[in-house]
């Protein structure tokens, strides 16, 4: 199974979080019946629907093969260009037609009624059908003299198409007749933009210089010209709802809005976003402004003051750049604390958007910052490496501590307030020789939430109090290593520190008294470190790939991993510490058993994960990956269902599973086979015995057997008071057959007219039981009669029994085939439970008989020393258990 089974066992791919826009312009949609505006923005290989009213997602689209390249939408559809192809969606999700005929890659889109336009790399243009999916019309332009780089459609001009080019000029078509109506010559820059205006025959051409122009199509004639400072035009957008403003957008992130009365610049929105301006777009009779950027940030802007600046209305942002260390904040498992190379700590929800929340930008200087802006902080703090957060004391003071690259100083994070804590952490031995390149590179925050433990790459480990920032002490004489050290952890109830050093010693301290208590030397040098704290399980990722599990308990290493190809990036521990799942650069996850000390999982991804976090719950995993901005979440789907972990050889080749939010729809075939594989085990019927040297029990009810032997005692009790009422009228009923099976009696259909003579025969008819009992003497097969005595109930049981003896109408040859029965089914060592209660009940009513007749008495003494050997046997198996479970139970991992 684990050489033929697809991708993970464990984790399947749930979906992306803190993904929101990447450099694609947005496209904003109105629905009629919702009257309502949304926002559609490209991530990746899909795209997100958001409501304009209050940001929320409402849709994410089914995966396309490859990255969106070009996105646009008409009133029912929503065009994705991903290559040669364009795929049309409805309802935000799924794809209902797809367009393929491009002999280049895809890059400009525009529906047209029921067509739709799309302009690729080599030039050329092509017309489809919406519906139909055929080409109406290609035009091929010549690369040198008309490079195609912006397309409009000018309002009122009935199957008329304005194309932009790189050369400058633009040229009037009508796509119907396939006539090129006039060529405007340009104003010698490649155009970047087109807009109509809300003036017909206006329209608004951004250039590459930077200029703006209005200009009439109809009479050709530039009304205005604007020059923006930023480089070329990105976007541009006009206001509908009675203010001449006109928006646009530039590649460094801001936005200048002009007055096409006055001709003027009215105003500058500064640093609208860290990027580019993909796009903007105001929203029709609104004075709502939506921007979007490659910085993962979508905007929305109102204009609530006359002729001001747009004022921040909503947003959705993620990081601009990729996380670097994920972490669960709390135990509820709802919420993602995530640093990331662009500088800043992030919050992220599970449940819903609305929850996430920014802690913003470290800073040395907080109201410095706050007065300049992130963008021109001269105090800004570089990116956080790692970090640490505790919930136990976060009302009363900060609970979060992280280290930044490079710098020695520690800061502190307050989640509640959602900004930098109060306390700058360094210790003051190095104030007088600040030119030593000593950084700060492992963090731990004790489970009271009251001490932070800092380890320095001098090998320097330092305690501070997190509510007065005060340093509380070091570890070791000097220094606690020779070397940087690479992680450090406190225990659960902190008795214990632990630190792991670049000298390859492990070294276990007490946490008060500073005292060392052991040293433990590793084969090879450690990159990091991880403490299950409720297990007291230590796991070190060397620098040859593996992992070793460290008791802190018996401080000695109780499990090594070997398996990975690359270096270890970051581990986690499922919330039992059952499992350790680590992440390396050889893109694998992999998740190790630490109780059997084997590799139960393992899956590829397309970009090697740089960080994990288990969800407290152990509900989701999270992951980020390498130039990713998002938090991936894979949910544990043996919380769901019975999933078979089984040990991983030793040549196991991993597959590729794509990130989560970015899967495409599986062929059913696929899922077929891995729910076979993942149901196995549910599937699994137990043999009837399953090894010949065991003795394997009934599944019967004790019913059945227990109450044998005390069936006269529950007669007795169960004895009528009075006698059965008959009913005045009973209902009819279909005759059945007496048992605990129940049977219908079905009538004899002899047609043969009955004789009248009596068999004196029938009167002592034999019971099936008893018949077979006989015919066995003679083949000496006694599968039948067992069969028959299991289907029976205890008092059936007992009357089959009595009716043996030769006073009840049986015989003695009988009798004697009951006992070899018996023997029989200890032979076999199935059903031991059953062959003792009815040999049992058969001795208590027959065991003055069987003294009498000496066939019987041999037979009873052979079955004697039968059953003794077989309790012989139980008793040795039920003692090699009880001490291996003792074993067990004492014996440490």
């Amino acid at each position: 199974m684990a050489t033929g089974r697809k991708g993970s066992v464990i984790f399947s791919g749930f979906r992306a979080l803190g993904l929101y826009s990447n450099h694609l312009p947005h496209v904003v949609r109105f629905h009629k019946k919702h009257r309502e505006f949304y926002v559609v923005t490209a991530v990746g290989q899909c795209f997100h629907t958001y409501n304009v009213k209050k940001l929320g997602i409402v849709a994410v689209s089914n995966s396309l093969p490859e990255d969106i390249s070009c996105m646009a939408a008409d009133r029912m559809l929503v065009y994705a260009a991903h290559g040669k192809a364009i795929s049309a969606f409805a309802k935000n999700k799924e794809v209902v037609h797809t367009y393929i005929g491009h002999d280049g890659d895809v890059h400009l889109l525009l529906p047209f009624g029921d067509h739709l336009i799309s302009v690729d790399k080599e030039n050329v243009v092509i017309i489809w059908d919406v519906e139909s999916e055929d080409t109406y019309l290609q035009i091929s332009f010549e690369k040198v003299s008309f490079e195609v780089s912006a397309v409009m459609h000018p309002s009122t001009y009935l199957n008329k198409v304005l194309f932009g080019s790189s050369q400058g000029s633009l040229q009037l078509w009508n796509v119907k007749s396939n006539k090129l109506l006039y060529t405007f010559p340009g104003w010698a820059s490649a155009v970047t933009a087109l807009q109509q205006t809300p003036a017909v025959d206006v329209v608004g051409v951004g250039l590459a210089s930077g200029q703006i122009i209005i200009h009439n199509i109809r009479i050709d004639e530039t009304l205005m010209k604007f020059q923006q400072d930023w480089g070329p035009v990105t976007a541009l957008s006009f206001r509908t709802d009675g203010h001449p403003i006109m928006a646009s957008g530039s590649p460094v992130g801001h936005i200048g809005l002009w007055d096409l009365e006055e001709k003027k610049l009215v105003s500058q929105m500064r640093d609208a976003h860290t990027t580019a301006i993909a796009g903007l777009t105001f929203l029709h009779s609104e004075p709502l402004l939506i921007t979007n950027g490659a910085d993962n940030a979508i905007r929305v802007w109102i204009f609530d003051v006359t002729g001001g600046d747009g004022r921040l209305l909503r947003h959705r942002m993620g990081h601009s750049a990729p996380p670097t260390k994920i972490r669960h904040h709390d135990q509820s498992g709802l919420h993602i604390l995530s640093a990331g190379q662009d500088g800043t700590l992030q919050s992220f929800s599970t449940v819903h958007e609305r929850f996430n929340k920014s802690l913003g930008h470290g800073s040395l200087n907080k109201k410095k910052a706050k007065k300049k802006g992130v963008a021109h902080d001269t105090a800004k703090l570089p990116t956080i490496t790692t970090f640490a957060s505790e919930t136990a004391r976060q009302s009363d003071w900060d609970g979060i501590i992280a280290c930044h690259r490079g710098f020695l100083m520690c800061t502190t994070w307050n989640y509640q307030k959602g900004s930098i804590g109060a306390h700058r952490l360094e210790p003051e031995r190095f104030e007088k020789n600040r030119a030593l390149s000593v950084h700060a590179i492992a963090i731990d925050i004790t489970s009271c939430g009251n001490f932070a433990v800092i380890a320095l790459s001098s090998g320097h480990i330092d305690v501070f109090n997190m509510q007065s920032g005060l340093h509380r002490g070091h570890y070791g004489e000097d220094k606690a290593h020779a070397g940087p050290v690479r992680g450090v952890a406190v225990d659960g109830l902190n008795q214990l520190t632990v630190s792991v050093g670049a000298d390859h010693l492990v070294k276990i301290w007490k946490f008060k008294s500073k005292e060392l208590l052991h040293s433990h030397s590793l084969p090879a040098a450690p990159a990091c470190s991880l403490l299950h704290r409720d297990s007291g399980m230590l796991a070190i990722a060397l620098d040859d790939f593996t992992v070793n599990i460290l008791d802190l308990e018996t401080r000695r290493i109780v499990r090594r991993f070997s398996g990975h190809r690359g270096q270890i990036n970051d581990m986690t521990f499922s919330p039992d510490g059952r499992w350790l799942i680590t992440a390396s650069m050889d893109c694998t996850i992999r998740t190790w058993d630490l109780p059997s000390g084997s590799l139960v999982d393992c899956f590829l991804v397309d970009a090697a994960a740089v960080s994990l976090s288990m969800s407290p719950t152990g509900n989701f995993l999270a992951s980020s990956h390498v130039d990713g901005l998002g938090v991936y979440l894979w949910s544990n789907k043996t919380l769901c269902g019975m999933v078979s972990l089984r040990p991983l050889p030793a040549d196991y080749e991993p597959t590729v599973i794509m990130l989560p939010g970015t899967c495409p729809s599986k062929d059913t075939d696929e899922e077929d086979i891995l729910d076979i594989d993942s149901s196995e085990m549910a599937e699994y019927v137990s043999p009837a015995q399953l090894d010949e040297h065991l003795i394997t029990l009934s599944l019967l009810p004790d019913s059945r057997w227990k109450n044998l032997l005390h069936l006269d005692v529950i007669k007795k009790r169960n004895k009528p008071k009075e006698p059965p009422k008959l009913p005045k009228a009973a209902p009819f009923f279909i005759p059945t057959i007496p048992g605990l099976v129940p049977q219908f009696a079905v009538p004899d259909k002899t047609t043969e007219e009955q004789s009248k003579v009596v068999n004196l025969g029938v009167l002592s008819q034999k019971s099936t039981f008893y018949v077979q009992l006989e015919n066995a003497l003679d083949n000496n097969s006694y599968e039948e009669p067992v069969k028959l005595l299991k289907e029976l109930g205890p008092s059936a049981i007992e009357t089959e029994l009595r009716g043996l003896s030769p006073e009840m109408g049986g015989d003695v040859s009988v009798m004697q085939s009951f006992l070899k029965m018996i023997s029989s089914v200890l032979q076999s060592k199935k059903d031991f439970d059953l062959a003792q209660a009815w040999l049992a009940l058969f001795l208590k009513l027959h065991l003055r008989l069987i003294a009498e007749h000496p066939d019987l008495m041999e037979e009873a003494e052979s079955l004697s020393q039968q059953v003794k050997e077989s309790w012989l046997s139980l008793q040795t198996l039920l003692h090699q258990n009880l001490c291996l479970l003792s074993y067990i139970k004492s014996a440490l991992l």
